[in-house]
């Protein structure tokens, strides 16, 4: 396909480098916390914690003198926020966008460039206008990003996810398990599923760079209609949990690449379990 090589080229260094940042940040973790903090699952990146044979009392005073209040460990904001912190934050939202979200956009601009293809003359046309694509649904999700800093420095604030960005409060955990199970039922959900399956381009016959864009603000909105419900289960199991960031980009992308009636509602079936067991165990 005309122009797909560079365009693939290009789209994979970008989700390289987002998950380069975060196993960065994750690897500047390990060296000095007990890992089972930053969320469910990451308690296997103890075996490389050099710290793992020390008594959990040594191990509290050296995360209290490295984590996070001194801002020593990379891409991590202080116990108390200031701008630079919320740059951090933010800078970590986007480039999990990047290591999540924009696999998963691949049958999209897959099968734009294959339109595009079809109505232009050269290849060149094709592949720089998939590429605006790409940057106008990254602008969706730049936007969400900026929402979830927010939601973060909020909670934050009130108690609710500690310095190491897991939950502190099985409400919060609960409830954010619960709204996205239930949301994986709604109409609005089934729509803009329904486009990321099945792609409608409302500006493929617009010529120049400003209606490629377009489209791909067009395409990021349905996505994140899809898919914002999902992405903010990172509130509930680690902000900074990288496994379950490689978790939910897998199901995102399955979900979004491959029509299923049943695969959705299974995964709104197991947010919901979890949630509810999450708030039966608060109220016994």
């Amino acid at each position: 396909m005309r122009g797909w090589p560079l365009v693939m080229a290009c789209l994979t260094v970008l989700v390289l480098m987002g998950w380069a940042y975060l196993g960065v940040m994750v690897a500047d973790m390990i060296s000095a916390m007990d890992m089972t903090e930053a969320g469910p699952g990451m308690g296997l990146f103890n075996l490389f914690n050099q710290y793992a044979g020390l008594p959990e009392e040594a191990r509290a005073a050296i995360a209290a003198l490295c984590l996070p209040t001194s801002a020593a460990t990379f891409g991590m904001p202080a116990a108390v926020w200031g701008v630079v912190d919320l740059l951090k934050v933010y800078l970590m939202w986007l480039m999990m966008a990047l290591a999540m979200m924009l696999p998963s956009a691949l049958p999209m601009l897959r099968a734009y460039i294959r339109e595009k293809n079809a109505t232009a003359a050269a290849g060149g046309e094709a592949s720089k206008n998939t590429l605006l694509v790409a940057a106008g649904y990254l602008l969706v999700w730049a936007a969400y990003a900026l929402v979830a800093t927010l939601a973060q420095w909020a909670l934050t604030a009130a108690g609710a996810v500690s310095p190491m960005m897991a939950p502190l409060s099985l409400a919060v955990s609960a409830s954010v398990l619960i709204a996205a199970g239930i949301y994986q039922f709604t109409p609005a959900k089934w729509a803009c599923l329904n486009r990321c399956w099945y792609p409608h381009w409302a500006f493929l016959g617009k010529s120049g760079a400003f209606g490629a864009l377009r489209e791909g603000v067009v395409q990021g909105l349905a996505c994140l209609g899809c898919c914002w419900a999902v992405m903010t289960v990172m509130f509930a199991v680690g902000v900074m949990n990288i496994v379950w960031i490689a978790l939910l980009g897998a199901i995102m992308a399955i979900e979004k690449t491959f029509p299923s009636f049943w695969f959705p509602k299974a995964v709104g079936v197991f947010c919901l379990a979890w949630g509810m067991a999450l708030a039966l165990a608060m109220a016994s």
